[in-house]
This record gives structure tokens, C-alpha cells and sequence, in this order.
């Protein structure tokens, strides 16, 4: 398995953007996204899965979700 981390977003109709980290643990999602979560605009809202509760050394994924509203961008 890699231990590549990306990040996958979605933009739904709506103008919606979910993003979701995959091969990070921790709170190492949150320094990942940062500044691309800055540059997008203001933050509605933010999920985290079982996996960013769980010790960097345990963890093989991690999936973070929010929903961005991007008027205004």
C-alpha cells in the first residue's frame, strides 16, 4: 500500500466543495489542507472520521470531509 497522501475534492452543482484527505492520520489533515482551505474562502463545516483520532503511527488513511460554500470566491 503507498504512503502517498492526497486529497480528492468534489464540486457539486450548488457550487459545494467537499474535500476529503486519504493516507494522512492525525491532525496532519488539517496542516495538509490549510492553506488550500485559506485560498478557498470561508469554512461551513468540518468532519472528521475515526482515523484522525487515532496515533500517527497506527494509522494507514485518513479521510477528512467539510463543505465549503464558494460564493464569493
Amino acid at each position: 500500500m503507498s504512503n502517498a497522501q492526497r486529497i480528492k475534492f468534489t464540486i457539486k452543482q450548488d457550487g459545494n466543495v467537499t474535500e476529503e484527505v486519504i493516507g494522512s492520520s492525525g491532525d496532519t489533515c488539517v496542516s495538509l489542507t490549510k492553506d488550500l482551505e485559506d485560498r478557498l474562502g470561508k469554512l461551513e463545516n468540518r468532519v472528521y472520521n475515526s482515523e484522525y483520532y487515532k496515533s500517527v503511527s497506527t494509522v494507514d488513511d485518513s479521510v477528512e470531509e467539510y463543505t465549503h460554500d464558494s460564493e464569493g470566491c
